[in-house]
């Protein structure tokens, strides 16, 4: 999915945090999430693991839906969008990016076929939390920036056509993932995302 949300953002202001603290959190919680499923993560069990009080971790994420959500904005993080020149490849290979990050969440706790897994929870936990789904919202527009600033540089340089709506581009392309995790079950691939994009391009392509 495409994971990059500040999971400080969550937490009230106070004393420094501790970044090593924060990351062993980070790390056990996505293991649980991976090996178990959205259901099998457990507050008091990652703050066990972890060896820090439970109170620590109520303290930065003060439920589980929270916690999910950062773990998620970390593994973001470590997805790079490259440019390469070729605003076809690079598209497709960021989908791809994006497809690798559901297809591992929503296959988390060995589920298989069409489920949408703990990516439908993630979804969900944004419609709970007032909060949760505002950092949402602004993980995912500071996330696009860049995508949309990658699709600019390729229209500036007459890759794609002067009067292309980037945005509308971008929808096409992300939100099409989505769609297929959350309501058909359809798998994404690398092939999916080669189709996806060449569908999308057509007739934004300036013609030489």
């Amino acid at each position: 999915m495409s994971f990059e949300m500040e999971e400080v953002a969550l937490a009230p202001r106070g004393r420094p945090r501790d970044t090593q603290v924060d990351e062993r959190v980070l790390r056990i919680a996505a293991a649980l999430i991976f090996e178990r499923g959205y259901a099998g993560l457990s507050i008091d069990e990652v703050a066990e693991q972890a060896g820090v009080a439970k109170t620590t971790l109520y303290r930065r994420w003060s439920t589980k839906d929270h916690l999910a959500v950062a773990v998620v904005a970390r593994l973001q993080a470590d997805d790079e969008i490259t440019d390469t020149g070729d605003i076809r490849a690079d598209l497709v290979d960021y989908m791809e990016k994006i497809a690798a990050g559901l297809n591992r969440m929503r296959a988390a706790g060995g589920r298989e076929g069409p489920s949408a897994g703990a990516v439908g929870e993630l979804v969900a936990a944004a419609a709970r939390h007032e909060d949760i789904g505002r950092l949402t919202r602004e993980q995912y527009a500071t996330r696009n920036t860049i995508a949309l600033a990658l699709i600019e540089r390729a229209r500036v340089r007459g890759e794609l056509r002067a009067d292309l709506d980037a945005e509308a581009l971008f929808d096409q392309l992300a939100g099409a993932l989505y769609y297929r995790v959350m309501i058909t079950g359809a798998p994404i691939d690398r092939a999916y995302a080669e189709r996806l994009v060449s569908s999308a391009l057509e007739g934004s392509l300036t013609c030489h």
